[in-house]
């Protein structure tokens, strides 16, 4: 596992796919269990998920420990996230009404094109880790 876990787009990939089943995991957990208004419980499992991403592409995925521009990281990492839910909305509503896709598939076709593009943001513009991004070497 570790021989796999080496590369960093399956870092990236393990890491964003984390965030994603908490955010969900806990969506439902509130919603169907606890009975909370769904938006509400949909803004804070976003929330959780948020900081599980941030922690995991930090720590794991870039493999960036300074924790010197931290507070700095936060605020790109913020804005990386919102302008990949503002691309992820926008290409959605393009491929459902424009191209008249199913939605879940459009979710992933837009959701695999922003992850590719904040992929490339954050190891550029917000994190300092390894860039072992095409070393596959087994």
């Amino acid at each position: 596992m570790k021989r796999f876990t080496k590369h960093l787009i399956v870092r990236y990939i393990i890491a964003g796919g984390t965030s994603a089943a908490v955010n969900l995991g806990l969506l439902s957990l509130l919603y169907y269990v606890f009975d909370i208004y769904y938006l509400y419980a949909s803004i804070f499992s976003s929330v959780v998920a948020f900081f599980v991403s941030l922690t995991l592409h930090k720590f794991w995925t870039f493999q960036d420990y300074s924790r010197k521009d931290i507070y700095t990281q936060i605020g790109k990492y913020s804005m990386t996230s919102l302008f990949g839910l503002l691309l992820n909305t926008t290409l959605l509503y393009v491929f459902v009404d424009h191209f008249h896709f199913f939605v879940y598939f459009s979710q992933i076709l837009a959701g695999g094109l922003v992850a590719g593009i904040t992929f490339f943001i954050s190891r550029s513009l917000v994190f300092k880790g390894k860039t072992d991004l095409f070393s596959f070497n087994i």
